[in-house]
């Protein structure tokens, strides 16, 4: 198992858990933003840097990640994409995507981006609370114990 991040758009603090359960775990776990990261110095631990542009990052980790590894992210296409290779797919707020849920919240992806280009004002995301931190902690773990079990 190999953990992907995308990197980006992901809290500061979800990435300090994602550090130290790599560490702990003993699994690779690779940032992937178009911007300079600065991860901790780790034989487990490294960033990628793509290019600017749109989805570039998003693209680049579907490319890389395969069946059984773990993509981070709150970008549901790039959480489909994962999915359908086999992978899992963690937001992080701590919601494991599924089969079936990942397609619920596609087309609740279309949906809102009609009304946005539409011109109707949605909002961004709710802030990050302790309880999503806590909850994407734990399924972190549920996840890397079920890895273990298996290897």
């Amino acid at each position: 198992m190999q953990i992907w991040v995308d990197a980006d758009a992901c809290p500061g603090v979800i990435k300090d858990i994602l550090y130290r359960a790599a560490e702990r775990a003993q699994v690779m776990l690779t940032l992937v933003a178009n911007q300079p990261l600065r991860p901790p110095r780790s034989s487990y631990i490294r960033a990628v840097q793509v290019p600017q542009g749109f989805d570039v990052a998003d693209k680049w980790i579907a490319e890389q990640a395969g069946a059984g590894d773990l993509v981070v992210t709150a970008d549901i296409p790039l959480a489909a994409d994962a999915i359908a290779k086999g992978a899992h797919a963690l937001n992080p707020r701590g919601e494991l995507y599924t089969p079936d849920t990942i397609r619920e919240r596609l087309t609740m992806r279309d949906f809102m981006d009609q009304m946005r280009a539409s011109g109707v004002m949605t909002g961004g995301p709710p802030p990050l609370h302790a309880r999503d931190r806590q909850q994407f902690a734990n399924q972190l773990d549920r996840l890397l114990a079920k890895h273990k079990a298996q290897g």
